[in-house]
């Protein structure tokens, strides 16, 4: 069995990118299960995803310390996921912030670099991939979700190929959609094997 975290915030598309692992591993034959834990999400709040793929599954929600991977959406995000991961587990986290409301009405700063310099401290396996450049890639903001999930295939840390993940995007995203959507996939997982 596996477990992910995926972790961002609202409008990311993190719970489509969770249904698209699961979609892929059930087409595989493997059992999946999900679920979300949403705050304040169509405010810019914290949304999280949790996927376990495997032959029994208890439970859908990931256990803390469970986690063999991370899929950050912001680099803050995945900082506040840390306790999820399993001690030799992956983390996979966009290095482009979304500055958080507080941050606005406080005046202060946030770009994402004091989280990115804790995580590369704090976990043990850690790939950043540049927001901004996939955006620029594909054609959207829209799909750093998808470029996400073809990090990790391509690093072969969701037990599926990018094949399998095109196929689940291919049945999951609108039609008008899924070619932006496999150039995300292709860019995302050209981003950490370069």
């Amino acid at each position: 069995m596996y477990s992910v975290i995926l972790a961002g915030v609202g409008g990311q598309g993190v719970v489509l990118a969770s249904r698209l692992i699961a979609q892929a591993a059930m087409n595989n034959g493997h059992a999946a299960r999900t679920a979300e834990t949403i705050g304040m999400a169509q405010r810019g709040g914290c949304v999280v995803s949790h996927v376990r793929v495997g032959e029994e599954i208890h439970s859908p929600l990931v256990p803390k310390g469970g986690a063999d991977l991370i899929l950050g959406f912001e680099p803050a995000e995945a900082v506040r996921a840390l306790p999820y991961l399993k001690p030799d587990g992956v983390v996979i986290t966009s290095t482009k912030a979304i500055r958080p409301v507080t941050a606005s009405l406080t005046g202060s700063d946030y770009d994402g670099t004091e989280a990115i310099a804790y995580l590369k401290k704090a976990a043990p396996r850690l790939y950043t991939i540049d927001g901004d450049a996939i955006f620029r890639e594909a054609g959207s903001s829209k799909v750093l979700n998808v470029a996400l999930l073809g990090a990790a295939a391509a690093l072969g840390l969701v037990g599926l190929t990018l094949e399998d993940l095109e196929k689940a995007i291919r049945e999951r995203v609108a039609p008008r959609f899924v070619q932006m959507n496999l150039a995300a996939l292709s860019a995302g997982a050209r981003a950490v094997l370069n």
